[in-house]
């Protein structure tokens, strides 16, 4: 990242901005949208991969700055609100929305805000979750031990936006900034007489990050300062931290948590909670027990598989494929065109390989109310506290291959969809664990809609194979998480957790998320699956079609095998995987393939390359290099774990 692309920016924005300000997940995306109302304009941040939420409110530009974890800027989506910080103008105002049972940790960035010297309103978001847990927040003392106005808001519930409105108008400097060790001081002052020409009142708050930092961050941010004023400040840091015994960063840090801790133990009470409460709130949970915590989630995954593999995939998909489309609409529209004079556009539309007959059966018919109803549970395990219990189950075994906590969370996302969880791979601090982290999202997470025909799948096949798959899927991506973790170089960083309190899902939540991504779906995918169509009706009518699967014919039939139709669904498969996965299910239906073709056919495609937009976005993210080698080992892996599972699947017999 660039950091003349950052500066031109910030310093371009002539309006005066409303910077929305705080760690990921503490509401700043929700209130954004209560103060925007209808405006709002997504776009990339020049120079980078990151999507900045804009809009309007009261004269000001608001903007949802990305989510930071600490006072240091580590990743790329960090960089870029510290730079908006850096490069404020006197016009511009703060909300700082934080989570109030967490205000502790929230507290060190509001001291580090301090620094920047900008108006500020605090904003203690969750204050239900805050008063649940026993807290007990003096806002007066707090206002008055900052300087600035401090609010508290349930975003969710629409509680708290008015008072928070009316106070924008009243934010205020603070009168509160941390005190560092004196050779720390001198080394602000003297950064400071270099800097001040270009930052003005941000001078302190870009002095103390650059002597928090590493040297190389130096060159990147002040890409376009003087290369002599540069070796100048790294002189400084230098010198510093010489007659340090500890790391510059660590003392900074220290500094503003006695004081971050000092704050709170003056305007926080906590009150003991019952035992009923505490399991509520999280607190000895079982959920992520390293014992009660897999029975829990081998609960969950039964459950998900009865109501999207049963019900789902079984009841639903029968009705809309048998009664709908097969009983209904594709007789109708035969008869409609039995009329036209031209054969090729009724083959084109209701043929073998019609845009209707097979393209949109299968987006409609098959994969729409499977990954609908996964939609509805991934909403219900996102409402209720459920998904970040699992992340600190698996914590320990993200370990084993080289990342971190933080990865738990777009492997989770993956699991909607893999696009999306390889942007937000960014929220890993090294190349290493992004890159790893993408390896295996690309190798083996299935998004919803790949997994919900896979569910669906194996709804008819048994749920002892669907045990089976998941581990042998599960072994693959830690044989692979291992390897990789052990060649690629680098190291990996901490994890922290944050647990919400359980909650009962709200129906209207449910309701628009689950209407939210079946929209994405329907924008998405569709397309996509009129696209596959025509290629295949178009390879077809060309005669390529046999010669293609003739030429896959050694790997699909012979090491695979699997049969020669099979070949189409994994082609599809680089278009969408849940389109591929889809073919292979009606495969399955049809009789073409037993259940144990039909279980190889799903390790196959499920470590399969990823689809051509997440291949897209990893070249984006990772570069053509990765990208292609990636690919290529994805590829390579899936037809060789395909082959090794069908052979010792048939060498001991097995059957389901």
């Amino acid at each position: 990242m660039r950091q003349e692309n950052l500066t031109q920016e910030t310093k371009g924005l002539k309006k005066k901005k409303l910077l929305l300000v705080g760690h990921a997940n503490v509401g700043k995306s929700v209130i954004f949208s209560e103060l925007t109302g209808k405006y709002v304009d997504v776009s990339n941040y020049p120079g980078t991969t990151v999507e900045i939420s804009r809009g309007k409110f009261n004269g000001f530009e608001l903007i949802d700055t990305p989510g930071i974890s600490g006072v240091i800027p580590r990743s790329e989506d960090e960089k870029i609100t510290f730079n908006f910080l850096a490069n404020a103008t006197p016009d511009d105002v703060l909300i700082q929305v934080c989570d109030a049972k967490n205000l502790k940790r929230s507290l060190l960035v509001t001291l580090t805000l301090a620094e920047a010297r900008m108006p500020i309103v605090l904003d203690l978001n969750m204050f239900d979750e805050a008063e649940a847990r026993g807290y007990r927040i003096d806002i007066e003392r707090l206002s008055e031990i900052l300087g600035i106005p401090v609010t508290r808001t349930v975003a969710v519930e629409g509680k708290g936006i008015e008072d928070l409105k009316n106070l924008i108008e009243s934010a205020k400097k603070p009168s509160l900034s941390p005190v560092y060790n004196p050779l720390i001081e001198n080394a602000i002052k003297e950064i400071s007489s270099i800097l001040s020409d270009i930052f003005g009142d941000r001078t302190r708050f870009v002095a103390v990050m650059l002597l928090s930092s590493n040297l190389a961050f130096v060159d990147e941010f002040l890409f376009d300062v003087d290369r002599a004023k540069r070796r100048a400040i790294k002189d400084i840091i230098l010198k510093t931290q010489s007659q340090l015994s500890e790391p510059l960063s660590l003392v900074i840090i220290q500094t503003k948590s006695e004081l971050a801790e000092k704050i709170f133990n003056e305007v926080v009470q906590i009150e003991k909670q019952g035992v009923l409460r505490q399991f509520r709130l999280g607190i000895n949970d079982p959920a992520f027990h390293p014992v009660f915590g897999y029975f829990i989630l081998a609960a969950v995954l039964f459950l998900m598989y009865q109501f999207v593999g049963k019900f789902a995939a079984g009841v639903v998909v029968d009705f809309f494929e048998t009664k709908i489309f097969g009983q209904f609409l594709l007789p109708w529209l035969k008869k409609l065109l039995e009329g036209i004079p031209y054969p090729f556009f009724r083959d084109l539309l209701v043929g073998e390989y019609g845009l209707i007959s097979m393209g949109l059966t299968y987006a409609f018919a098959i994969v729409f109310p499977i990954v609908t109803s996964f939609f509805i549970v991934f909403s219900i395990l996102e409402d209720s506290g459920y998904l970040p219990r699992l992340g600190v189950l698996l914590n320990s075994t993200f370990e084993k291959i080289g990342l971190n906590g933080k990865a738990v969370v777009p492997m989770v996302l993956g699991l909607g969809c893999g696009t999306m969880a390889t942007i937000v791979t960014r929220i890993l601090e090294t190349r290493r664990e992004r890159i790893i982290a993408t390896l295996l999202l690309a190798l083996g997470i299935p998004c919803s809609a790949q997994l919900g025909v896979i569910l669906g799948l194996f709804s008819a096949i048994g749920f002892k194979a669907f045990v089976l798959f998941l581990i042998v899927v599960g072994l693959q991506l830690a044989l692979v998480g291992y390897l990789s973790s052990r060649i690629i170089p680098g190291k990996k960083s901490a994890f922290l957790a944050e647990l919400p309190p359980y909650r009962m899902p709200a129906l209207k939540n449910i309701y628009l998320k689950t209407l939210h991504r079946t929209k994405w779906f329907l924008k998405e995918a569709v397309p996509l699956f009129i696209i596959g169509t025509f290629i295949l009706f178009t390879a077809d009518k060309l005669g390529l079609l046999p010669l293609f699967t003739k030429a896959a014919s050694p790997i699909v039939t012979g090491w695979l095998n699997l049969p020669e139709k099979a070949a189409e669904s994994l082609v599809l498969g680089f278009l969408r995987r849940d389109y591929g996965t889809a073919g292979l299910f009606v495969l399955f239906e049809k009789g073409m393939m037993d259940k144990l073709q039909a279980f190889v056919s799903m390790v196959v495609i499920t470590l399969f390359v990823p689809c051509i937009a997440n291949f897209l976005v990893i070249v984006k993210e990772r570069g053509v290099k990765v990208a292609l080698a990636i690919t290529l080992f994805v590829f390579s892996y899936a037809f060789f774990a395909g082959g090794i599972v069908n052979f010792l699947l048939r060498l001991f017999n097995v059957s389901f």
